[in-house]
């Protein structure tokens, strides 16, 4: 089957927190699973989204000349200098200083254009007009949320201020830090797609709130006793679930210890509880009487 010669009209924004360290990059397009195709990063090296005729190898060849020590601009010219198709490709790079670079050949699909700040490339194509690459700005600069919500800021702007100009389909959120993969094993901090849906930013910012209920750190003040109605609820919702069969009234008791141990485990929350000191985290609790009660 020969290669798809379809825009892949998108907006899009690249960035970096010097914090951490950590790059990433938010997406969104009237394009089927726009995640597979734009963001690419790596820890140490930097990120990079490669948009409208998009030439894929952007990605990994922009990398690994970040890493070797070129900056974003350096890299971005080096590709662009060895492609004929040039002129039909956008991208925005940021390198492991955070150094921005964004460009938009002269025949991507009107409106398309891009803007740099400190540490931040954003751009699009096919959008609804400049208004969308301005609000992303804005977005972002204003905000001092983490990177991942900082990002996702942006995309949001830019979906309201009318995004692709063609409709909505797909998006994706992609973070990385050293370590930051499950278990510390890889760099993939934060990687979410929604691939086809009828309005996929919104969806794309459930995602992210379900990671940080997974994956966030537990916070001391939201800890709540696993004793009195908290504990009598969870024990309920166990025994109608089939995990449990004993009296409410009885208190922690191995039994029931163990069956919210099960409980819990299936729901993915054996990092918001902890049986030995008798708590759960508040988030995960409202999580669970949300899902499963209310």
């Amino acid at each position: 089957m020969p290669s798809p010669r379809r825009p892949v009209a998108t907006f899009s924004v690249v960035a970096w927190d010097a914090s951490l360290p950590a790059w990433g990059i938010a997406v969104a397009s009237k394009f089927p699973a726009v995640g597979a195709v734009v963001p690419w990063a790596r820890a140490g090296a930097g990120a990079v989204a490669t948009q409208s005729y998009a030439n894929t190898t952007y990605g990994p060849e922009g990398l690994q000349r970040m890493s070797a020590g070129e900056s974003a601009a350096q890299a971005l010219q080096t590709l662009l200098d060895n492609d004929p198709g040039r002129e039909q490709r956008q991208a925005g790079f940021v390198d492991p200083a955070g150094g921005a670079a964004t460009f938009t050949g002269s025949e991507c699909q009107a409106w398309a254009g891009g803007w740099t700040g400190d540490g931040v490339a954003i751009q699009g194509n096919i959008l609804a007009g400049p208004q969308v690459v301005e609000a992303m700005a804005q977005a972002y600069v204003a905000s001092n949320a983490d990177l991942g919500h900082r990002l996702l800021a942006a995309l949001v702007a830019g979906d309201r201020a009318g995004g692709d100009r063609r409709g909505r389909q797909s998006a994706a959120l992609l973070v990385v830090r050293q370590g930051g993969g499950y278990a510390g094993h890889n760099d993939r901090w934060i990687d979410y797609r929604v691939d086809d849906d009828v309005d996929p930013v919104p969806r794309l910012a459930e995602l992210l709130e379900l990671h940080e209920l997974y994956f966030g750190s537990s916070s001391p003040e939201d800890r709540l006793e696993l004793t009195g109605p908290i504990l009598v609820e969870l024990l309920q919702l166990s025994r109608r679930l089939g995990y449990y069969e004993g009296p409410d009234e009885m208190g922690l008791t191995p039994a029931a210890r163990e069956a919210l141990r099960r409980f819990i485990g299936n729901e993915n929350f054996e990092d918001r509880t902890d049986f030995d000191a008798g708590w759960i985290d508040r988030p995960a609790y409202e999580f669970l009487m949300h899902r499963f009660v209310r």
